[in-house]
């Protein structure tokens, strides 16, 4: 049986899981440019795990500035076949509240600055995004955080804007006209280039606060976002460490072939610079 790799992005603290070892850092060159910070490569068990804070150690990088293009190539050339993402995120409605878990499965994209496709320059690939989260890593995720227990929510529209500054009220609530359960500033892009990578993909968020909609509680303020974070950060190990122990098999989501009929460019057209940029994305269909 292969080894199998498990990519972690998410805050800088989720590698202090609990039979976690042989941590070293790991450095990868990208076509474009450094990730956000050293991956840290380790195991749990029978499992190799690639630890990447999404906002570098110390939260150095804003959302609008994380190289997710050169953190998902990272993690495909060092052979990530799922990503698990952790993302604190504002919630939307009230029955979801500060603490609680959800499991991600739609998204709405309000961003503008972000690159989200490795397909550029040259080449032209359409992959399937109907349902943007990895089925089979999502209701396994769904189950390992029953496990864990608390309040979990199976399902969740994340609406991932642009940020750094939180909503205004009138967005707020155009969201929720929208449908959306949640408010983040990160996930999207990871989403879009994990699926055109073939890696299977799927989002734990950690509800923090309410969003400025919810005049009840009060507006956002960053100091009791973080305090809600840091209690949910224990949560969200055990859920990890849960989830990792018992993967089931690759295959019947799709996530692996992404890119069988996705690519439209006439292959004579493709340079040999391209198919070295992409060697590791899409090597196989090129």
């Amino acid at each position: 049986m292969s080894e199998t790799t498990v990519g972690i992005i998410g805050g800088t603290g989720l590698y202090e899981m609990d039979g976690v070892g042989d941590l070293e850092e790991v450095r990868v060159e990208t076509p474009y440019g450094e990730t956000s910070d050293a991956i840290l490569e380790g195991r749990l068990g029978e499992t190799r795990l690639l630890f990447l804070p999404r906002h570098g150690r110390g939260h150095r990088l804003s959302p609008s500035d994380v190289p997710y293009r050169a953190n998902i190539w990272a993690m495909k050339k060092l052979g990530a076949e799922w990503i698990m993402s952790v993302s604190a995120v504002g919630s939307l409605r009230e029955e979801i509240r500060p603490g609680d878990v959800i499991i991600v499965d739609q998204f709405i994209d309000r961003t503008r600055r972000r690159e989200s496709t490795f397909f550029d320059d040259g080449i032209v690939a359409h992959v399937e995004f109907a349902d943007p989260v990895c089925p089979t890593l999502r209701e396994h995720l769904l189950a390992s955080a029953r496990e864990v227990g608390g309040t979990v929510h199976e399902k969740g529209t994340y609406c991932c804007m642009e940020g750094p500054a939180f909503s205004t009220r009138a967005e707020s609530n155009l969201y929720r006209k929208w449908g959306a359960h949640l408010i983040g500033m990160t996930n999207l892009p990871e989403a879009k280039l994990a699926r055109e990578a073939e890696i299977c993909y799927a989002t734990l968020a950690l509800a923090t606060d309410y969003d400025c909609w919810y005049e009840a509680g009060g507006d956002v303020h960053i100091e009791d976002i973080l305090e809600v974070l840091a209690a949910n950060v224990a949560r969200a190990r055990a859920i990890l460490a849960k989830a990792i122990g018992g993967l089931p098999e690759r295959g019947g989501c799709g996530c692996p072939d992404a890119l069988r009929h996705a690519i439209v460019t006439d292959r004579r057209l493709v340079t040999d610079e391209v198919r070295d940029r992409l060697a590791p994305i899409a090597g196989r269909w090129l």
